[in-house]
């Protein structure tokens, strides 16, 4: 192998990233998992600091489904029918029961005709918006929104783009105004909650809008949402953005397994003529493999658990814990970003300070997320924590002590 010169390119950079501070560096690894005892939730164990209990307060399993028993039995049936992987793309021999089952729920959940499964949710923006977007369309996108959306339409090269300021329906307003006569077709792409600042896109301002441009293009205005953190954890069923702000008219509805669901994989949902469409021409479904049978099925029953009496109680709990660890941040004096929502960033607004205070947190029994540039921009730097709905009280008390301590010892 000739890898020399490459090798020190590459080394260079890893060096850069390091000098700037944005070098991730390698990742903790789990090694195991207590699950709740008392008044404790889950503790998690890690490599190299063995025996020593940790409160995870940076994951997406929002409602805590993942390490439910009754989760996991659906997934040991579907193994033992259908084996451990699909075996080939769907469109050749990869479509089980599980797959379609699994469709024909997220679409009843949704209450649309028909959805589609990807891998992630990551490939299925990718998978979605690159058929989606023509050489005459013409896509409006809100600066903040995933890095999924912004390579999507790297990839798509659409006739044009523009940027809104994030959540400023004006600036939307005129970018549809400036657009009429350049193109046949919008696409508005925004997320559905930001899973930077827990903040959320008023579906229901965009939608009117989009209803109101309809005339000036030719194939009109579609309105895509990717609500990964929204749904199954936000609204008042867990139906996500969309219940939260009574919205009317999102026309494609992108979600993920792999946040509140608690399994693996990606989904859109719309009209059963734009989910035949996307079969036929997505590259990323057509030529990727499907999620197992398993997580077919175990996603099946996280659905079946959310739309039951004890779902509803799941939510409500999450929301206790998640209005229990914002009123005690304020309480201490820290700057957060409100919301409904189980993502609560802390704004330290300082990379340095970000990173000491990851560290004393992990010294102290806490995982959690610190993000800096160019993940966010420059002085937004924060601590994002996620509040799960296997979080006690006891837990989210103990965070807060921890961050109180926090508060003594950084001003020494």
């Amino acid at each position: 192998m000739c890898l020399e010169r490459l090798e020190k390119a590459l080394q260079e950079s890893l060096q850069n990233l390091e000098q700037e501070g944005r070098l991730k560096g390698r990742e903790m690894i789990i090694t195991d998992i207590r699950k709740a005892k008392g008044e404790e939730g889950p503790r998690y164990f890690l490599k190299g600091r063995e025996g020593k209990p940790y409160i995870r307060m940076n994951s997406n399993s929002y409602l805590g489904l993942s390490l439910r028993k009754e989760m996991i039995s659906p997934g040991k049936e579907a193994t033992l029918q259908f084996g451990t992987g699909p075996g080939a793309v769907r469109f050749i021999s990869g479509t089980f029961q599980t797959h379609r089952k699994l469709e024909q729920k997220l679409a009843n959940f949704h209450k649309r005709d028909d959805a589609i499964i990807f891998s992630s949710a990551y490939t299925t923006v990718l998978g979605v918006l690159t058929p989606l977007i023509t050489g005459e369309t013409i896509v409006i996108s809100d600066e903040l929104n995933h890095n999924c959306i912004i390579n999507a339409i790297r990839l798509s090269r659409p006739a044009d783009k523009a940027i809104y300021r994030h959540l400023d329906m004006g600036e939307l307003e005129e970018q549809l105004k400036k657009s009429i006569g350049k193109g046949k077709r919008i696409v508005i792409l925004t997320d559905g909650i930001f899973s930077m600042r827990g903040d959320y896109a008023p579906l229901d301002r965009i939608s009117e809008l989009s209803q109101r441009f309809q005339k000036h293009f030719a194939e009109g205005v579609v309105v895509v949402v990717d609500d990964s953190h929204g749904v199954g954890c936000f609204g008042a069923t867990g139906r996500g953005t969309e219940e939260y702000t009574k919205a009317d008219g999102v026309d494609i509805l992108i979600g993920t397994l792999g946040k509140a669901f608690g399994v693996n994989g990606g989904y859109a949902t719309s009209s059963q003529t734009v989910i035949t469409y996307l079969r036929e021409n997505a590259p990323l479904y057509i030529y990727s493999n499907p999620i197992s049978p398993a997580e077919a099925a175990e996603a099946y029953h996280s659905l079946e658990i959310i739309e039951s009496e004890e779902g509803q109680a799941i939510l409500e709990h999450l929301q206790r814990m998640t209005r229990r660890f914002e009123e005690g941040l304020k309480e201490l004096g820290y700057e957060i970003i409100e919301s409904d929502h189980p993502i609560v960033p802390l704004m330290v607004r300082d990379t340095k300070k970000t990173k000491e205070l990851v560290n004393f947190l992990i010294e102290n029994g806490i995982l959690a997320t610190g993000l800096n540039f160019p993940v966010v921009p420059r002085g937004d730097e924060e601590i994002r924590f996620q509040v799960n709905a296997d979080h006690t009280p006891y837990d989210i008390d103990t965070v807060l002590e921890v961050l109180r301590r926090w508060k003594n010892y950084s001003k020494k």
